[in-house]
Order: structure tokens, then C-alpha cells, then sequence
């Protein structure tokens, strides 16, 4: 288990959070304007809700929580993700998040981790996004797999 201590550590099993925050309208404006997603439902004053991509920094959230030594030796690289929006997240919701490590593998001299996290909503514990994220913890270059 390697929670408490750095992100290259993570082996399956490990648990991330839950960590509980409340969405900002700020946070969810912003975030979309920097990713160029000007839709009315991710820029309005009224009918506001969460990009499925926001999921991302509730990842970073978790790394911080689980890992507080930080990233480890090498930097990770986003491999690929999926997030399967349940129902519409909203600001002003009371939200937990949380994830467990479901593969750790290594493919052609590179480290890869599969994290499943889930966010709720705390007042009534719905699910409301459940996210796979893919990432690379670890590579080797053309002339470390060749030695």
C-alpha cells in the first residue's frame, strides 16, 4: 500500500480518499474557458454544470490527499480516461470523490496504473460520474531497453 506516500508507489488495492469539497461556479467557468468548451450549459450564470473532463482535477485532488510526498522519481504521463456522466453534477453540490487502484502492469518497459474513482454527492450518496484513468508512471527510453 503505498497511499501516505507518492504517486509512483500506488499498486493495486491501494484506496484514494474520499475527499469532499463543494464545486464553485468559478472553478467550472474557468476551467471550461482554458479547455474552450464555451457551451451556455459550462459558461451560463443560470443553468451551470460540470464538464465531464473536470474529473481530472478531483484525480489531482486525490494524488494530493493519498500522496503527499508528491509525484515520486518520474513524472506521469495521462494515458487515456473514460468517464461515464451519471447525472448532471452542478455547482454548490456537496461532493466526495474517491478511487482504488485496479491494475498495475508494465508493457514495453513502461509502468502503467489503472485508477477507478467515483464521485458522489454527499447529501444523498448518489453516484454521479464514475471515471477510468490510465496512466503512464514510468518509462524507459530507445537506450535503456536496449541495454
Amino acid at each position: 500500500m503505498a497511499t501516505g506516500g507518492v504517486v509512483t508507489d500506488l499498486d493495486v488495492g491501494d484506496v484514494l480518499g474520499p475527499v469532499e469539497f463543494t464545486l464553485s461556479p468559478f472553478v467550472v467557468r474557468e476551467y471550461s474557458h482554458a479547455v474552450e468548451m464555451h457551451h451556455e450549459c459550462f459558461q451560463s450564470a443560470n443553468e451551470l454544470f460540470m464538464p465531464p473532463t473536470l474529473i481530472h482535477l478531483d484525480k489531482l485532488r486525490l494524488y494530493n490527499h493519498a500522496c503527499p510526498g508528491g509525484t515520486g522519481p518520474t513524472a506521469r504521463i495521462h494515458y487515456e480516461y473514460d468517464a461515464e456522466v451519471l447525472a448532471p453534477v452542478r455547482p454548490g453540490d456537496r461532493l466526495s470523490v474517491s478511487g482504488e487502484v485496479k491494475e498495475r502492469y508494465t508493457k514495453k518497459g513502461r509502468e502503467y496504473v489503472l485508477i477507478e474513482m467515483q464521485l458522489k454527492r454527499v447529501s444523498d450518496g448518489e453516484l454521479l460520474v464514475r471515471y477510468f484513468d490510465r496512466v503512464i508512471l514510468a518509462y524507459k527510453t530507445r537506450d535503456e531497453q536496449a541495454a
